[in-house]
């Protein structure tokens, strides 16, 4: 039998992801109380406002100036999938869409021909802290699905399957466990064909808990990120924290934690093996496209901002919801 383990890195920021991926990052703040403004009702002195991505008291404001988060940047050419397990963030977009999810929501969003977005993360909490966990993820297109129309989508936390068994539990955002099916992703993506066999799901484990990892039908990509915990073994090789593991996904692989609870996310797909030019925020197939994408943004700006802040939020009483660009309305 070959070796399950094809390769074990530290884990950076971003980390390191395989083809269709592009890029994963995971976002881990412990905010404090928030202010009137939706902000960290704390002295932002000595942070390098507008691109502090360095940890100073346990949190981040990003490219925030008074909100944390990412204010209106384009896309081109791929997708967001944004899951956020604890706190919350707001979205506005070129199309006139809008959200706010979080406490285990997901959010798709294919970026297509073009769509400006922001992320912020706004701190609802004036009485407590507002800790946020946050993963993204850039999830290629294929050629043929380059220029789509931009979509997006909510995937509520009460749709999403959570699997729990003799002390492991998996969360299912995309392809399926044990017959469990994640929502339905956005229309023309890469994970919208079963036969490209996409998933990204979290995995927890209890302390001292052994789980199976299901083979796929073939050799795709898969590579598991081992984020929390003290230590773990992946087909019996001891792994620390913070460490990526790409394995073969054509073998059931087992996973033990030690004496904590362990977690992980798993990023699993047919790769598209189609050429990649990326910049910034455009990822196409050649660097004339990637020109071609900066021009059109210029002249277009991907439909304008009709958001009265680059770094909208929503009223601090708005729940979780969903504005979509045809003027539905979806409330949680």
């Amino acid at each position: 039998m070959k070796d399950i383990i094809k390769n074990i890195y530290p884990l950076g920021f971003p980390w390191q992801t395989q083809d269709p991926f592009l890029f994963c990052v995971y976002h881990l703040d412990h905010y404090p109380k928030g202010n009137e403004e939706m902000g960290p009702a704390a002295s932002l002195e000595g942070r390098n406002l507008g691109n502090d991505f360095t940890i100073k008291d346990g949190w981040r404001m990003y490219h925030g100036q008074t909100i944390p988060g990412f204010p209106y940047h384009p896309h081109r050419g791929f997708e967001t999938i944004t899951i956020v397990n604890k706190g919350y963030c707001d979205h506005s977009d070129s199309l006139g869409a809008a959200g706010r999810f979080g406490e285990g929501d997901v959010q798709w969003m294919t970026a297509g021909r073009g769509v400006q977005h922001s992320e912020m993360f706004p701190l609802l909490k004036t009485e407590e802290d507002n800790p946020l966990e946050l993963f993204q993820i850039w999830l290629n297109l294929p050629k043929a699905n380059k220029f789509v129309e931009p979509h997006f989508a909510m995937l509520w936390h009460e749709d999403i399957p959570v699997i729990k068994s003799n002390g492991s539990t998996v969360k299912v955002m995309a392809g399926s466990f044990k017959g469990n099916k994640a929502p339905k992703p956005a229309p023309n993506s890469w994970a919208a064909d079963p036969e490209n066999e996409v998933a990204v799901w979290n995995i927890y484990l209890d302390p001292n808990t052994e789980f199976v990892l299901p083979a796929t039908s073939g050799p795709i990509h898969r590579s598991l990120y081992f984020y929390d915990g003290d230590h773990c073994t992946v087909s019996d090789e001891k792994i620390t924290p913070n460490h990526g593991i790409d394995l073969h996904s054509d073998q059931e692989v087992v996973l033990r934690s030690g004496a904590k609870k362990a977690s992980f996310l798993m990023l699993q797909g047919k790769p598209i093996n189609e050429p990649v030019a990326k910049y910034g925020p455009f990822v196409m197939n050649t660097d004339q496209e990637i020109q071609q994408a900066m021009q059109e943004y210029q002249l277009t700006q991907f439909g304008g901002w009709p958001w009265p802040y680059s770094d909208n939020v929503h009223d601090r009483n708005k729940g979780r919801f969903a504005q979509y660009p045809d003027g539905t309305l979806v409330e949680k």
